[in-house]
């Protein structure tokens, strides 16, 4: 088990303290409006080289930005995407998957032992959404989006992958909510 840190938590997060403070001193997009103005929600991974709004060629403000691990259409993802296109007036929903997905990757015996010899606790009923093909699973988060009931037919719904090392996202599949 590891130790407990002997420094104050906040020092942890000095860097986004003072990072926040300098884009708040010229906040640009106080008039925002939580309404995409694109229509558009992606989702894509938690992967930190994958920019939606430049991948895409949006700014702050066009389009809902959704990810997780994997970038995978779990219930918690269906939840936020039932409020995204019923409320804040989404119509077009884009899942982007990635090449070198660490989704892909995961070990999962070996996940599991390192959590619990960090925690002590075993991540056993967790579900982590693994990737072991990269085109069923996202033909599958297609699937699952556009059968979902709770989303309106007609919203239209498309699959891509990203390519990390050219910024190339390639169109797999596009269909409709029905």
């Amino acid at each position: 088990m590891i130790s407990p840190p002997t420094i104050p938590a906040v020092d942890s997060f000095r860097d986004v303290v003072d990072g926040n403070t300098a884009y708040s001193s010229a906040f640009p997009n106080a008039e925002l409006s939580a309404i995409p103005r694109k229509h558009l929600a992606v989702v894509t991974c938690m992967d930190c080289r994958i920019d939606p709004l430049a991948i895409f060629g949006f700014n702050v403000g066009d389009i809902h930005v959704m990810r997780n691990a994997g970038a995978r259409i779990t219930p918690d993802m269906i939840r936020s995407l039932i409020k995204s296109v019923n409320q804040l007036e989404v119509d077009r929903i884009a899942i982007m998957h990635h090449n070198d997905c660490g989704a892909a990757k995961i070990d999962l015996p070996g996940l599991r032992a390192k959590v619990l010899d960090a925690t002590g606790s075993d991540p056993a009923d967790v579900e982590f959404h693994l990737i072991g093909d990269q085109i069923s699973a996202l033909e599958a988060d297609i699937e699952a989006v556009r059968t979902c009931p709770y989303l309106p037919v007609g919203t239209a719904v498309a699959g891509f992958i990203y390519d990390v090392t050219t910024g190339i996202a390639t169109l797999h599949d596009s269909t409709f909510v029905s």
